[in-house]
């Protein structure tokens, strides 16, 4: 990999995502080499990215030039690269693009999607863990409105305008929230000659309440907002297949549809090449210390979504969101300047700043601290919030010009099939 030498350590960063964007910006006194590896130039504003899925933001208004973001650091490099192994005990990253070596390493390499070993599903059901698989989701959905504004059989229009969504987390209940706008508010006015109302947007959840990781009021007022847009909740609804024409439940039940989108669950996008003792069973995660070092390693670290670190508070290691992920590169930045002074090193500690849902117009629940809420004022915090978290200034202003338009005019603008999606057969 062609890098100058520059007479200092290198550290290597795996992943621009939330983790390892957070660490790199703090880096800017840091004396190191510091190279960023990522399979895309961008960065990912991942909780919008079912907005864009969904028509309503394009993608660019949620990802942001990786060596934009970081342009104010003197001894910055990014490599665009596919890291395919590691040999820790050498010290060598290998890679689609060539080899690299490192002094220090952070795994920041967050999560891809877990279908749970079931190959039929992963054969065939729409994940959205990126900005070309969202844009699938849209593609999917556009093409498939049309065939049924065209299509004279009843039954096969049913399954162009059924759409199943698989997990009722946070991202699944969003994606149905989104989806029951657009049959409400959009869909009636470009389609005039069909009837929408056979659209029917299905979400399943395997256990016995919508949001499982907020609190019981949180997921009461999310359950009244999903039915009250039309949404079809289905509890306690495992789905064990799908052959791209329908999908077949754990009891039996068989429904038909052309649309089935799995939210349903993660796992850890580990790296060839460390022991497997390393790695939490399951969960795919690397184990590590209160300061993040990789069990086992002192120049190796794991940050964010793939970091499994157990605290007194946190038993079972932090929930695989953004806040962690960001505190956690934030403290590293620190650590890493006490490690080369030779100083001792601060553990970390996660402040939980809370957990928002949004189900659509007005509609938001929120989970802070002691406090436990939903409506409009949810609706108005969860927008300001992640507003505010958007990289760069030309995003936010996109992104609110967006939103506000959308509000004003019941409207979601970014209905456009720029590139036809083909579904696996």
């Amino acid at each position: 990999m062609n890098l100058p030498n520059t007479g200092q350590k290198r550290l290597v960063i795996i992943g621009g995502g939330f983790a390892g964007v957070s660490l790199a910006k703090k880096l800017s006194e840091i004396d190191l080499q510091i190279v960023l590896l990522d399979r895309h130039n961008y960065h990912t504003f991942q909780p919008l990215l079912y907005q864009v899925s969904t028509s309503g933001l394009e993608p660019d208004s949620i990802a942001y030039p990786i060596r934009k973001v970081l342009k104010h650091l003197e001894n910055f490099y990014f490599r665009l690269a596919n890291v395919e192994r590691i040999d820790p005990e050498q010290q060598v990253i290998f890679t689609d693009t060539g080899n690299l070596e490192y002094d220090y390493l952070v795994l920041a390499t967050g999560t891809k999607t877990n279908f749970f070993g079931n190959q039929q599903i992963a054969q065939h059901a729409m994940p959205m863990k990126s900005v070309p698989q969202a844009l699938d989701i849209r593609s999917l959905m556009l093409q498939n409105f049309e065939k049924a504004d065209d299509c004279q059989d009843p039954v096969e229009r049913k399954a162009l305008l059924n759409f199943c969504i698989i997990g009722a987390g946070p991202t699944g209940v969003e994606l149905s929230g989104a989806f029951a706008e657009l049959k409400n508010n959009v869909f009636p006015k470009d389609y005039r000659h069909l009837n929408v109302d056979e659209m029917e947007i299905n979400l399943f959840e395997g256990g016995p309440r919508v949001l499982p990781p907020m609190s019981e009021n949180a997921s009461k007022k999310a359950m009244g907002f999903l039915e009250d847009l039309g949404v079809r909740v289905h509890l306690n609804a495992i789905a064990s297949n799908y052959d791209g024409e329908q999908v077949t439940l754990k009891d039996g039940s068989v429904l038909k549809t052309k649309n089935f989108i799995w939210t349903a669950g993660v796992t850890g996008a580990a790296i060839e090449g460390f022991a497997s003792h390393i790695l939490v069973e399951r969960l795919n995660r690397y184990k590590v210390n209160r300061f993040n070092q990789v069990e086992g390693y002192n120049t190796v670290f794991a940050i964010g979504d793939i970091a499994y670190m157990e605290t007194e508070d946190f038993p079972r290691g932090h929930p695989q969101v953004a806040q962690p992920a960001i505190q956690q590169g934030e403290l590293l930045a620190n650590n890493l300047e006490k490690l080369l002074e030779g100083k001792e090193m601060k553990p970390f500690t996660y402040v939980d700043k809370g957990t928002m849902a949004t189900i659509g117009r007005n509609k938001a629940v929120a989970d802070i601290k002691k406090l436990k809420f939903g409506g409009f004022f949810a609706w108005f915090i969860w927008m300001f919030v992640h507003l505010m978290a958007l990289v760069g200034f030309r995003n936010k202003v996109i992104v609110f010009f967006n939103w506000a338009y959308n509000y004003i005019n019941y409207d979601k603008a970014a209905r456009l099939i720029l590139r036809r999606f083909t579904p696996r057969t």
